[in-house]
């Protein structure tokens, strides 16, 4: 998998949120996006994804030697985001085999191996509405990064977790980044720390 910007930028109205970004990213890579609350991390993020489109510049989705078109990227990718909601009338389980329709989980896992793994066996068959924002953000981050696709995309992955929600976050991008493209918008070391690719986003303000 790889992603190419090429002076890439995106403005809202008039204002310029970043400017000039050229940058290529691979499978294999690990990238973080920095920045403080409201530089355009989160923007950054949905060009990546193809749900955006740059307002100058262009983008270049691509897997092996065959270009990918940006209406087809959503089936490359997962992602977990504050903005991406869960189904709330669904249950765990029932979410778990929605999400599997769309998003096929790694190979070998099951849909209860993966309740397993996100450590809510004891929820599985409760509304996601009665959860805590933990136990959301926790379904949220297993369905991204358990899904087999060959990018990942995060943003502000530690939100809503206490210090053992950190650890299993921690473990479970380890468990499941090989060979994948991951991209981390976040500006608090823990949620990055695995990442060797450093963006700042306020280089590119103009």
């Amino acid at each position: 998998m790889e992603i190419q910007l090429h002076d890439t930028g995106r403005r809202f109205d008039q204002e310029w949120v970043f400017r000039g970004i050229t940058a290529r990213f691979v499978s294999g890579g690990r990238y973080a996006v920095l920045g403080p609350n409201g530089s355009g991390k989160s923007t950054l993020l949905k060009i990546l994804s193809g749900y955006l489109s740059p307002s100058e510049g262009r983008v270049e989705f691509g897997q092996g030697n065959q270009s990918i078109n940006v209406d087809d990227i959503f089936r490359h990718l997962a992602c977990a985001a504050p903005y991406l909601e869960l189904i709330e009338e669904l249950t765990l389980a029932e979410h778990v085999k929605f999400h599997r329709l769309h998003k096929p989980l790694v190979k070998g896992l099951t849909d209860e191996a993966l309740i397993e793994r996100m450590e809510l066996v004891h929820a599985k068959d409760k509304l996601i509405r009665h959860f805590s924002s933990g136990m959301k953000q926790r379904a949220k981050l297993a369905l991204a990064c358990f899904s087999d696709t060959p990018m990942l995309l995060l943003d502000e992955p530690t939100t809503n977790l206490d210090q053992a929600g950190v650890a299993w976050y921690e473990q479970a991008v380890a468990d499941t980044s090989h060979d994948r493209l991951v991209v981390v918008c976040s500006n608090v070391e823990r949620e990055y720390r695995f990442c060797d690719h450093l963006i700042q986003i306020m280089d590119y303000k103009p």
